[in-house]
């Protein structure tokens, strides 16, 4: 019974080989990249032609190495942007998020295998921005612990994106993540997190062939309140030192000044 099964499908698979049932490949480029189609096992006198949607848009005569693209197809799309070899490989250059779809090649003995490509073409992802969604200081504080924490709202954003994940990462953990697949829409994520902590935070933006990654500097984007504890750097303590102090001496130098200023109008009236 196995073995019937067995060869069962193995004559199903060859038939469909027979009657040109299409293997399909997926390929993914980054918008503005050129992608290559490529065809094999070809004959010598092949005549290929290659269908967007299927609509004709390049063919090649490998006999007498002719090609010909039909720039008016494909409302125009691909004007000027095709190319063929003598492999009978179709080339696309500068391509856009319009070019996403499938591509059909045909040759005259049926050979060429795979016969349909499935291309995507994603934009350009965005650096994803990190704002405060809230800025406020919540105490909180358990019936076990006399301890109290303060916490700050953020929010992840970006615009205009498709076929994409917006996640938060605290380290190289996941903590939340939000998809989006046909539309281009906004996406925004939040998080909560506590002055106090010195884990490091990230807000990444993927999709199947690229990421973009925005780290989160706390103490930049949470001041502490007053009974909050935010642990800044070295560097940008320093440099609130330095400005508290250049403000002290400006104000001693007006009041200087204006005491200055006022004795001498006395003088100038004896």
């Amino acid at each position: 019974m196995i073995d019937t099964f067995l060869f069962f499908c193995l004559c199903s698979w060859n038939l469909a080989g027979v009657f040109g049932v299409d293997a399909v490949q997926s390929v993914s480029v980054t918008e503005g990249d050129s992608v290559s189609l490529n065809v094999t096992d070809v004959q010598t006198n092949d005549e290929i032609e290659w269908r967007f949607g299927g609509l004709l848009i390049a063919e090649i005569n490998r006999k007498n190495k002719k090609s010909t693209f039909y720039n008016d197809s494909a409302d125009g799309r691909f004007r000027d942007r095709l190319k063929l070899d003598q492999t009978g490989s179709l080339f696309i250059t500068n391509t856009r998020t319009t070019d996403s779809g499938l591509y059909k090649v045909s040759s005259s003995t049926r050979n060429t295998l795979p016969n349909t490509f499935n291309l995507s073409v994603y934009a350009h992802l965005p650096v994803p921005v990190i704002t405060r969604d809230f800025l406020h200081c919540s105490s909180s504080s358990s019936s076990s612990s006399s301890s109290s924490s303060s916490s700050c709202s953020l929010l992840c954003s970006v615009v205009n994106v498709c076929h994409v994940t917006l996640s938060w990462y605290k380290g190289n953990s996941l903590l939340s993540s939000i998809s989006v697949s046909d539309l281009s829409i906004s996406l925004s994520l939040p998080l909560e997190v506590e002055y106090q902590e010195k884990n490091s935070y990230s807000c990444v933006i993927n999709n199947l062939i690229r990421n973009q990654t925005r780290h989160l500097n706390i103490c930049q984007l949470c001041p502490p309140c007053a009974d909050c504890i935010c642990c800044c750097d070295t560097f940008e303590a320093v440099i609130r030192l330095v400005i508290a102090a250049v403000v002290e001496v400006a104000a001693v130098a007006v009041l200087v000044y204006d005491i200055r200023s006022t004795r001498s109008e006395q003088h100038g009236r004896d």
